[in-house]
């Protein structure tokens, strides 16, 4: 759901993924016709960026709990 809301509404990926200055910067990025491409790629790739620190954290989280 958030890829597509990135692709589709750049700007709302950053309020759901918690980063809402982003999320004004790429509303504001969006509002060209030029500029949506960008702030598409831009919200994907921070989506991206987000599920990696998300699988990062539980993966430390689970090592520690190991130990």
């Amino acid at each position: 759901m958030r890829l597509f809301f990135a692709i589709f509404l750049p700007f709302v990926t950053f309020f759901t993924i918690g980063r809402p200055l982003a999320g004004l910067c790429c509303l504001i990025l969006q509002l060209t016709i030029l500029g949506w491409i960008p702030a598409a790629i831009w919200a994907t790739y921070a989506l991206s960026q987000y599920k990696t620190d998300k699988k990062i954290k539980r993966a430390l989280r689970v090592h520690y709990q190991d130990q």
